[in-house]
């Protein structure tokens, strides 16, 4: 059942980004915008100097796959590493099909904002991701949490990365570029954030366990977290710990083996705005 899993998600990862390459290769650029985070990097580096765009789109989300295996694992990267190679073959073999959606450029921009974001909803859901934006997100927001013991929202760090990106549109093609692109990013992040739940929030995970302290010892071995334990009763189960720790998205893949790992104990994940203290 594992496996099956493990397959599907891999086969999900390669829709993903295949729906992603479509949008941005044949609906996208031919109406004048372009993608965000280090995709949209990328097809500014090209328009600048000429050189292929897919070339460029893998070169410079490379330096983020090597940083994710540092940070985010292994399987993290291998996910990573297939949606990003699918998403460069597919942005190569679209650039050479002769389509073209004969509507107005907002209508157009719109729909395939909504359809790359529907491809990147699919990659994340399944623990992958073809954005360095985001990997570089979560590490710098990883590095403050283990710093300061607290934990922070990876959403302004993804503003400000996209803020320059499109700044740079902006000044070296033309205004008309930024203000289309800006609409793909919110077209796309709105779908995406409808169907992962804000991705780019902190998530509280809760965990019902018979089994805590080897758990707790796995999540600060494996995550660098920690929990707050609170006893608790079940109707049938009787005695329990009710453990709650707060991590990122990318981290989520790594708590479900954790807690898959330990029979007895379930879990519920939920989306937390922001930490008071």
């Amino acid at each position: 059942m594992k496996k099956t899993q493990g397959i599907l998600q891999y086969i999900f990862i390669i829709i993903g980004a295949v729906m992603a390459s479509f949008s941005v290769a044949l609906i996208i650029l031919p109406n004048d915008a372009i993608d965000y985070g280090t995709a949209g990097v990328a097809i500014i580096i090209s328009k600048l100097t000429g050189l292929s765009l897919a070339p460029c789109v893998f070169a410079v989300f490379i330096p983020f796959i090597i940083a994710g295996f540092m940070v985010l694992g292994k399987s993290f990267t291998l996910k990573a590493t297939l949606g990003s190679l699918v998403y460069t073959l597919g942005i190569h073999f679209f650039e050479e099909v002769p389509f073209e959606l004969n509507t107005e450029h907002f209508l157009a921009v719109a729909f395939g904002g909504a359809f790359l974001g529907a491809g990147l909803s699919l990659i994340l859901r399944n623990g992958g991701c073809i954005d360095g934006s985001e990997i570089l997100a979560n590490i710098i927001v990883k590095r403050l949490s283990d710093k300061t013991g607290r934990n922070y929202s990876m959403t302004p760090v993804l503003l400000a990365f996209n803020a320059l990106v499109y700044i740079t549109v902006f000044f070296t093609i033309d205004a008309t570029a930024a203000l289309l692109s800006l609409l793909v990013y919110v077209v796309a992040t709105a779908v995406i954030d409808h169907y992962t739940d804000h991705f780019e929030a902190i998530k509280q995970v809760t965990i019902i366990t018979q089994d805590p302290d080897n758990i707790i010892k796995d999540i600060k071995e494996k995550l660098n977290k920690t929990c707050t334990i609170m006893d608790s009763r079940g109707a049938i189960a009787g005695e329990n710990n009710t453990l709650i720790c707060y991590i990122s998205y990318f981290e989520l893949p790594i708590m479900k083996d954790i807690i898959s790992n330990h029979s007895g104990s379930f879990s519920t994940v939920s989306t937390i705005d922001e930490i008071l203290r």
